[in-house]
């Protein structure tokens, strides 16, 4: 198994490159069209239609069809380039639904050296913005890791990259102004186009708006002279993580954090701002970023599926050891100067160093290579939980897991295979539906079945952590990830959410950007959980009754085991 491994991710260190193909589907000329995300499936697994899809190039060509769909009362949403949300934010209502993509509003508009500023349209993706504003010797400080996001998406969802220092990690904080397209009355022409600036009212709303307001069409974020850092990854026992993750992001201005929970292992980045002449020319280069090849994918997903349906804790075990050792080994994908690693520190300039996202790169063998998660081949299929617990009781939280990991040593094993927990560091925001205070975020990815009713091996684990987190501790679930039951009752955490549900009504009061799933998540309407055979293995329910787990499958619906209020789905013996 070990040899089988390191074969595994020496292919991901020299695999060739792939790009992901459009996430929207049209029987003929853009209509009868699906959607999805990048991972083939959203979390409830519908299927997502629309009449048509447009693909408008220019912010005019944005007014028109915004026109045209408020004067015919049709549902839109908006859809990006990659699609890497897992919720369903892009989904319209039914067939008569229409899409628009902003996968050609991809352009650059102006760089200002002397204001420091970029201007783009909401299409841009993160890895251009780096490029082309460190052509100016210029840099976006905060951003998140993958940079096959757009610029409207990370709006949109809050992405983030990790950091409590300045104005914190999360890119709509940096924003300085931004142009959306919403629906407007008659009298008006049917759409209008809104200039939000710092001062103005709602821009606090728009900056994180979940694509309820309308099109994004232009963006003006602040930028920095481009600088330098120095990263240094440094491996600890955990025993004292919840006083170190505390304090550990106000020592580093790009501190983060990969918990291994179940071999009682941290790993802290220690990463600073230096001087821009100190020695270095690193390169970041994440290795499961990296392109794939298929067949590599496809042993690695096999393995998995027999280790879970032979409940073979040992073997993921062992899978997931192998596995992290060799990604320390490798620094993660740090280079000291973009081809080999020669040891820590690693210096190189901040737009080097920030993101990364090779499976992106275009190449025309696509089903050969991939990014591990591409849908078209067999690959990747994972749930994911991510939520954020405020610093003051961060600790206690941490705490809590490590009591679990007590009770079932092998309990987290699953997750170390898709490389344990990412702590980010993310400051509280200005947005209404920001962060309310500094947090750590916890990003967890887990094994996902093809099958909906069949159980995960130690499901009760990853579910007890989920409402420990989300439920006990009052987590803010990212609004890019997340099963459904992690925005249960999610509005009443935010102070601000009446006002963003005001801007929200005075720039869409028809409802045409907004679907019966996004009135489920802001609370406006019932049904955002559902009670069936199941619904809990899936996170369609908390579990209150033995069938919404998997009886037959031997997993009943129990108390937690340190969150006694907690209600999973816990295999039992026979």
């Amino acid at each position: 198994m070990a040899l089988e491994v390191m074969l595994i991710f020496f292919l991901y260190l020299y695999g060739a490159v792939s790009t992901p193909e459009d996430p929207i589907k049209c029987r003929s000329n853009n209509t009868k069209c699906r959607i999805t995300n990048s991972y083939g499936i959203f979390p409830d697994r519908s299927i997502c239609e629309a009449e048509k899809v447009f693909y408008p190039k220019t912010e005019e060509e944005v007014v028109k069809v915004v026109a045209e769909a408020s004067k015919r009362k049709r549902k839109m949403k908006v859809a990006t380039r990659f699609s890497h949300s897992m919720p369903k934010w892009v989904c319209p209502e039914g067939e008569r639904g229409w899409l628009i993509s902003t996968k050609y509003l991809n352009r650059v508009i102006e760089i200002d050296g002397e204001k420091r500023t970029i201007t783009v349209e909401s299409g841009v993706t993160l890895k251009q913005v780096i490029e082309e504003a460190a052509k100016a010797g210029l840099a976006l400080p905060y951003a998140p890791y993958w940079w096959g996001l757009t610029i409207g998406g990370i709006l949109g969802t809050g992405a983030h990259g990790s950091s409590l220092w300045g104005k914190g990690s999360s890119a709509h904080q940096h924003l300085l102004n931004l142009t959306i397209v919403s629906p407007a009355p008659p009298h008006l022409g049917y759409a209008q186009t809104r200039i939000l600036t710092q001062q103005h009212p709602h821009l606090n709303a728009a900056k994180l708006s979940l694509g309820l307001l309308g099109v994004i069409s232009q963006i003006t974020l602040k930028l920095e002279s481009l600088f330098k850092r120095s990263i240094t990854y440094l491996t600890k026992n955990d025993s004292d993580l919840g006083d170190e993750a505390a304090t550990f992001g106000h020592e580093h201005e790009f501190a983060d954090i990969i918990w291994y929970p179940s071999q009682q292992k941290v790993v802290y980045r220690v990463d600073d701002r230096v001087p821009i002449n100190t020695s270095g020319s690193g390169v970041y280069d994440f290795i499961p970023f990296r392109s794939t090849p298929s067949l590599v994918l496809a042993l690695i997903r096999t393995t998995e599926d027999v280790q879970e349906s032979t409940s073979d804790a040992d073997g993921k075990c062992l899978l997931a050891k192998t596995a992290t050792n060799t990604l320390k080994a490798s620094a993660y994908g740090l280079t000291n100067n973009g081809i080999i690693f020669t040891g820590f520190p690693v210096v190189g300039f901040h737009n080097h160093l920030q993101a990364s996202g090779s499976c992106l790169n275009i190449d025309m063998n696509a089903k050969i290579t991939s990014c591990p998660w591409d849908f078209r081949v067999k690959g990747e299929f994972f749930h994911q939980t991510a939520f954020s617990i405020g610093l003051s009781v961060v600790k206690n939280f941490i705490q809590d897991v490590q009591k679990l990991v007590e009770l079932e040593p092998k309990g987290f094993c699953g997750v170390e295979i898709y490389n344990g927990i990412l702590m980010r560091y993310v400051k509280a925001s200005s947005a209404y539906l920001g962060k309310q205070e500094d947090a750590i975020d916890f990003d967890i990815t887990y094994y996902r079945s093809k099958d909906p009713m069949t159980p995960r091996l130690y499901e009760d684990i990853i579910e007890e952590v989920e409402q420990l987190g989300i439920f006990k501790y009052g987590g803010l679930p990212h609004w890019g990830k997340n099963r459904n039951v992690a925005f249960e009752g999610v509005m009443k955490k935010y102070k601000n959410a009446g006002k963003f549900l005001k801007v929200k009504d005075e720039y869409d009061s028809q409802g045409i950007f907004s679907s019966e799933w996004t009135d489920q998540v802001l609370g406006l309407k019932e049904g955002l959980t559902i009670s069936k055979d199941g619904c809990a293995l899936e996170g369609m329910c908390i579990c209150s009754q033995d069938n919404h787990c998997a009886p037959s499958k031997g997993y009943f619906c129990r108390p937690g085991k340190v969150y006694k209020d907690a209600r999973i789905c816990t295999r039992l013996p026979s």
